[in-house]
């Protein structure tokens, strides 16, 4: 399944206007494959991960993988290939930010001016995937 890129980038940038990374992630993600989930619904799902799992930011993995990784799941087709995307994700995030924690990414949340580009990075490295 390959969802349009730049319609993904859009509703990421638009969701990270009002929403967190885990949330805009997960919902630019699922919307753009017409996964049948109502938004309050991703938004509980996902909420407890923003600020890198409950606002730990210094100790937590940056939402905008969590995000992808829920929806990695959802998503997926087996849980093989949902679990070796997850590395693979896992990989490819770390080896970009140099970190999948989202303090080091964002100064302890003082500077989340590079959240949005996490965001739509790590969808589109699993929209490829998918």
């Amino acid at each position: 399944m390959k969802l349009g890129n730049k319609l993904l980038e859009e509703k990421i940038r638009e969701y990270r206007e009002f929403k967190s990374c885990s949330e805009s992630t997960l919902m630019g993600l699922c919307e753009c494959a017409d996964y049948p989930m109502e938004q309050s619904d991703m938004c509980k799902l996902a909420c407890s991960f923003a600020g890198g799992i409950g606002g730990t930011f210094d100790e937590g993995t940056c939402g905008a993988l969590t995000g992808a990784l829920m929806a990695n799941g959802l998503l997926g087709d087996d849980e093989a290939t949902i679990k070796s995307n997850a590395k693979k994700l896992y990989e490819s995030f770390k080896e970009e930010y140099g970190s999948v924690c989202c303090g080091v990414i964002s100064k302890n949340g003082e500077d989340k001016s590079p959240c949005v580009d996490c965001c739509v990075f790590i969808a589109q490295k699993l929209n490829e995937m998918l």
